[in-house]
């Protein structure tokens, strides 16, 4: 098929990597499913992975910085209310959340700071393709991720101090600077390069979705291999953990956004946004933080978020925008 004569390279290239990412935010649930599931009936060969956690969330971060222009923050400067609102949400509900989560369930202290971490962690990586396919505001959604995930240093760490330090020790700290070295390095390099060699860059954004997908599902079978027991025990109230904390921060994000008369696309965005958690970071975190078990949330999490925002996307591409 030939290319439309009237489109310049770079929105071609933008168009390939939409076309990609498409087909890998339907691929990915299937790929950590299926990697999930090795790692929980054949863990012995995946059990060594775990140290390569973090420079695999690191990629998927440099990725991300690939992908933003100075442009997709332009919007903070023009409609601070509705970036405002959904950085903010993404910081109180899902935190939140995850404590009443935790305390309803009388969960083990390892799983209420797992759950507590992933809901104080930024925006998921995946949040805006979710967003793209639902109909919502697009650069709205990469305003938010991109907002959430530089403060993400600041806000994690704290917030988990404050929730997650009742059940377990936490260093805010180390926290901090690992946080830094993983995603704010990464993602201004990311955004530097971009800049400086943009043909190059152009060529491989369409091959970005899949190197995220590739990365994320190799944390996972890291996480899940080096708890395979764990999972088998309390595999059910994770998953209802996981549930509940997805489920009530996608209808929260959607309510504050209606509560603050935002239009409809808006409302979709930040439903996305707050629901969709970086799980990738909360189970690097919990892993190298706390305990393996505490990684288990995220790592089920990495799964559910992604299957429930398909679904969701699926469901409001196929209703007609108010």
């Amino acid at each position: 098929m030939s290319a439309n004569p009237g489109t310049t390279a770079p929105q071609q290239s933008r168009t390939r990597e939409e076309r990609s990412a498409r087909v890998a935010v339907t691929v990915f649930p299937l790929l950590i499913l299926a990697g999930g599931a090795v790692a929980l009936f054949f863990p012995a060969p995946f059990t060594g992975l775990s140290a390569f956690v973090n420079p695999a969330l690191m990629v998927i971060m440099f990725g991300m910085g690939l992908t933003l222009t100075l442009p997709d923050f332009a919007l903070v400067v023009r409609q601070p209310l509705p970036v405002f609102l959904g950085v903010v949400a993404q910081f109180v509900i899902m935190p939140l959340l995850g404590a009443g989560i935790a305390w309803a369930l009388q969960l083990s202290p390892e799983l209420a700071a797992g759950v507590i971490l992933v809901g104080c962690a930024p925006g998921g990586t995946a949040s805006n393709v979710v967003t793209y396919l639902a109909k919502g505001n697009v650069a709205l959604s990469v305003a938010m991720t991109s907002v959430s995930t530089l403060l993400a240093p600041l806000f994690t760490p704290l917030l988990a101090l404050w929730l997650a330090g009742r059940y377990m020790a936490v260093d805010a700290g180390s926290m901090a600077l690992s946080i830094v070295q993983i995603v704010l390095i990464p993602v201004v390099l990311g955004l530097v390069i971009r800049y400086a060699v943009p043909r190059l860059v152009d060529r491989v954004l369409p091959v970005l979705p899949w190197i995220s997908v590739l990365a994320i599902t190799f944390v996972v079978l890291a996480v899940v291999a080096g708890s395979a027991a764990a999972i088998v025990t309390a595999g059910w109230l994770i998953l209802l953990a996981v549930i509940l904390h997805n489920g009530l921060g996608l209808g929260l994000g959607y309510g504050t956004a209606k509560l603050f008369r935002q239009p409809i696309a808006s409302r979709r965005t930040m439903a996305v946004e707050v629901g969709m958690q970086n799980s990738g970071l909360a189970a690097g975190l919990a892993k190298q933080y706390f305990t393996p078990e505490a990684a288990l949330p995220a790592a089920v999490f990495s799964v559910w978020h992604n299957v429930s925002g398909a679904l969701m996307a699926a469901f409001w591409r196929s209703r007609h925008s108010a």
